[in-house]
């Protein structure tokens, strides 16, 4: 049954990340419109922070999906989590923004346990370590 408890680590992870990834990508196609929405919530300097929103999202999706240095993304990913749910979905009085801020806290919580677990038997990070874990 290890195989199984590996294959539920790669397939959790890819599903943990893909939100990210596909941001990321949506990000990039829409850099202008977004950094006008950052501008609306109050950002300064959004043309600086929405690059570095991008590279958070696509570089620690990728790490994470290929299981290489998975912690590190996994540290870009909770890096960007944070301070996007506190300007973005702080409101919580509005029962929109309450969802976005509950599906976000749902995610860092997922984030950090990979933090804490690590990416697993099907990943680059284990395959390169020259030793078994036991994850």
């Amino acid at each position: 049954m290890e195989w199984m408890k590996a294959l539920a680590m790669l397939v959790g992870r890819i599903l943990l990340v893909l939100i990210f990834l596909n941001s990321g990508i949506d990000k990039v196609g829409h850099f202008e419109g977004t950094a006008q929405y950052m501008a609306k919530a109050g950002m300064p300097y959004t043309s600086f922070f929405l690059l570095g929103a991008i590279v958070f999202e696509l570089v620690g999706s990728m790490t994470v999906i290929l299981g290489f240095l998975t912690r590190w993304g996994t540290l870009l990913l909770i890096l960007f989590l944070i301070p996007t749910t506190l300007i973005f979905h702080g409101n919580v009085a509005d029962r929109m923004q309450m969802i976005h801020f509950m599906k976000n806290v749902g995610m860092l919580g997922g984030c950090f346990f990979l933090l804490g677990a690590g990416p697993g038997r099907f990943s680059l990070d284990h395959l390169f370590s020259g030793r078994k874990r036991r994850r």
